[in-house]
């Protein structure tokens, strides 16, 4: 990989980091109040949707800090080694997270007349498709096992 894709990623990952720390500093407090002054079917799930949104983002989060990391092993030629599947296998689980988290949000928001039937069928839909991302993930990591198991012949060769 290039200095420069590096270089780009890097700073494309401290953008979104500093824009998440943004959204869980002042977004979400502005979004719980506004969610108080919506009404009684709003309120209700004023609490399960700030949670929600609040360990969403932490998730993004995880996988933004386990995408430096790589990059860092990459950077320094070490990614195709036993430590990078640490990194993969904590985006796994947070991608993973996130879709289940996305699914929860439709649950939550589902009874009542607070959304729009097809908002809850849009988010069933959004988690549907960050699951399919965590599967590409583990596809991934499978690669890396293939490629960390070629390295170690060619090792053997020389």
């Amino acid at each position: 990989m290039g200095k420069i894709t590096v270089l780009a990623l890097r700073i494309v990952l401290a953008l979104g980091l500093a824009g998440s720390l943004f959204v869980q500093a002042v977004m979400v407090p502005l979004l719980a109040i506004d969610l108080n002054e919506a009404g009684p079917d709003v309120i209700a799930v004023r609490t399960p949707v700030i949670v929600i949104v609040l360990l969403g983002i932490v998730t993004v989060q995880v996988s933004m800090v386990c995408v430096w990391r790589l990059l860092s092993m990459v950077r320094r030629g070490t990614v195709f080694s036993r430590g990078a599947f640490r990194y993969v296998d904590i985006v796994i689980g947070a991608v993973a997270a996130a879709a289940l988290l996305t699914f929860a949000m439709a649950v939550v928001l589902a009874p009542g007349e607070a959304v729009a039937p097809g908002i809850v069928l849009l988010l069933c839909g959004g988690a549907l498709l960050v699951g399919g991302v965590a599967l590409i993930v583990i596809v991934l990591r499978m690669l890396l096992a293939q490629a960390l198991g070629m390295r170690a012949e060619l090792d053997e060769v020389i």
